[in-house]
């Protein structure tokens, strides 16, 4: 029986909630999690860390009664993606898919 489950490690995590947040320009938390795929209890330290690092930024808007958080990505969280984790994923592709490039690659990095 296959697990339908996919582990994702952090770095893509990143990613995702980087790139989604470039993509609608700014989303609520439910959205961005229900975007990533993500679940809000186990990845919430994610979010809280990337703000604390000034990848992304918290404002809060008051709507009546309501207080609705909404999240953007920075300049230096772009930035964080493009010249590290981009780099990274061409090394260590995910789904271990590997092309003979990039094993080369990964491998000189460790000689």
């Amino acid at each position: 029986m296959v697990d339908s489950r996919k582990y994702r490690d952090r770095i893509y995590i990143i990613k995702d909630i980087i790139l989604t947040l470039s993509e609608y320009g700014q989303l609520n938390q439910t959205a961005l999690f229900s975007f990533c795929g993500l679940n809000i209890s186990k990845h919430k330290g994610i979010l809280d860390n990337l703000e604390l690092n000034e990848m992304i930024k918290r404002e809060e808007i008051s709507e009546g009664k309501r207080t609705i958080t909404i999240f953007k990505v920075t300049q230096k969280g772009m930035n964080f993606c493009h010249e590290i984790i981009e780099p990274y994923e061409n090394l260590f592709p995910r789904g271990g898919k590997f092309s003979e490039e990039s094993f080369k690659l990964g491998c000189l990095l460790f000689i």
